[in-house]
């Protein structure tokens, strides 16, 4: 499945589940936050912002769902 730019998602993290918007679409090795993630056509990463704290995160596609 893919997304695209504003698509609305949800993840899981330690606080429970999140939800946002997608903010970008990675394909090639990127870093975030002073970490590097490898990222490819095959395995795309997207960055994420909450809608609830508006803080940034990088997933990979199958840790993200549709709202």
């Amino acid at each position: 499945m893919a997304f695209s730019k504003g698509d609305e998602v949800t993840w899981n993290t330690s606080q429970g589940t999140t939800e946002g918007k997608i903010v970008d679409k990675h394909e090639k090795e990127f870093t975030f936050d002073d970490q590097k993630f490898n990222a490819s056509k095959d395995e795309p990463y997207y960055t994420v912002e909450s809608s609830k704290s508006g803080k940034k995160a990088a997933h990979k596609e199958s840790a993200l769902s549709k709202k």
